[in-house]
């Protein structure tokens, strides 16, 4: 599978569809999310780790989406520029579910070995969300 294929089937699977699964099939055992902090503020590692954020996010927003728009790839390496939609309709995320929708985009690249991630970069823009779900003011 292409390095631009794995992202693809990630963010349908694990962050459209929801599949836990899909986390223990792309995202390898010994896996770095940098970007994305575990509770101790070092960087996410393996799927165990990965599992209650995605949970914790989806909870939040349960009707997101995560469109792809475009990818580069380079040898291993993919870069996805993605687009987030949805509604913030579940707990998490600080304020109680506000009920509007969102819609913020942000970047990951990723290296891939044998069909799955072994080491990802995040740069979401989480300060527009927090914005949009009012946990911070618009400025």
């Amino acid at each position: 599978m292409t390095p631009d294929a794995v992202i693809r089937n990630w963010f349908k699977e694990v962050w459209n569809d929801g599949s836990e699964s899909a986390i223990d099939r792309y995202f390898a055992e010994d896996a770095i999310a940098h970007g994305l902090p575990a509770a101790d503020g070092s960087p996410m590692k393996g799927p165990s780790a990965f599992k209650p954020f995605v949970r914790h996010f989806r909870a939040a927003f349960p009707n997101m989406k995560i469109e792809v728009l475009r990818t580069i790839t380079e040898g291993p390496f993919v870069c996805a520029h993605c687009r987030v939609t949805g509604i913030h309709s579940g707990p998490g995320f600080g304020p109680a579910p506000t009920g509007v929708p969102i819609d913020f985009s942000g970047m990951t690249i990723v290296r891939v070995e044998n069909d799955t991630i072994k080491e990802g970069w995040n740069s979401f823009d989480f300060m527009s969300l927090f914005q949009q779900i009012r946990l911070l003011p618009q400025i």
